[in-house]
């Protein structure tokens, strides 16, 4: 069985301080980790895992955003960011906020019998200004990416997608009708990977509501499970009978998101 784990840790310094991020480790025994939001370079980190390969992509911006694969096999080959035909096919050239080439947001590890890809999608904003960077640049682009890297072998993908991509993923759909995280637009996005093929593995097990991966810091959302499923695990159809579990661990402290994940049956 082969575990691969998924989690936006807002800030890996911040968890490590905390003394959660190895008992974490040590408790889950992730052979593969996909990290989101590290806000640092591998150098400014004080994690030390002997059992992992790590492999990291920062943000230019310090501090800010970022991605990483821990390992424990070799990877074939690790891939930072967007190829530069696919950035230049989908206009993926930044907007006012700046260029999301440059934040760390993808990372991609080859493997014998597949590809494992981590995203940070860029946040919509409360305003929405990013909404437009969502919809027809970023989003487009990703799963261009992962269908171009599909026809060499099948994807996992996961990440931090900053969707709720039904009103089950989310505890108050009504209210949150149109804004960051469930507008139109975004839920789109999602839907366009369904369509591709790709599988939410955490719905081939449970339906329905109540299964969140963040939680606001307000009015105690995360003691009331108040929150929102917007960290997922997509995989290509041909890897759909090896998925043995996919799991929320919303036990897991540290971050404001808890990590997902699944098994497969290799």
């Amino acid at each position: 069985m082969l575990r691969i784990y998924s989690w936006n840790v807002n800030g890996i310094r911040a968890v490590h301080r905390k003394g959660l991020f190895e008992p974490f480790i040590k408790q889950h025994q992730p052979d593969i980790l996909c990290l989101q939001e590290t806000k640092a370079d591998q150098s400014q980190s004080e994690v030390d895992l002997p059992d992992y390969r790590e492999f990291w992509h920062s943000a230019v911006k310090k501090g800010y955003s970022g991605t990483a694969i821990f390992s424990k096999e070799e990877p074939l080959q690790v891939i930072n960011g967007f190829p530069q035909d696919t950035i230049k096919k989908f206009g993926v050239t930044g907007d006012a906020y700046g260029d999301p080439n440059l934040e760390g947001r993808v990372i991609a590890a080859e493997y014998d019998k597949f590809y494992v890809v981590t995203v940070y999608t860029p946040n919509a904003k409360d305003d929405l200004t990013r909404v437009s960077l969502r919809h027809k640049q970023w989003d487009p682009a990703f799963l261009a990416y992962c269908q171009q890297l599909e026809q060499k072998k099948p994807v996992i993908f996961c990440g931090d997608l900053n969707v709720a991509h039904t009103p089950d993923d989310l505890a108050n759909p009504k209210p949150n009708e149109g804004k960051k995280g469930f507008t139109a637009e975004e839920r789109e996005g999602f839907q366009n990977f369904i369509d591709a093929g790709f599988v939410d593995t955490f719905r081939m097990f449970k339906q329905g509501n109540g299964y969140y991966s963040w939680w606001s810091h307000f009015a105690k959302s995360r003691e009331r499970n108040v929150g929102w499923r917007i960290d997922y695990f997509l995989v290509s159809e041909a890897l759909q009978p090896l998925i043995k579990e996919a799991n929320i661990h919303p036990d897991v402290m540290g971050s404001d998101h808890c990590p997902v994940s699944i098994t497969l049956d290799l």
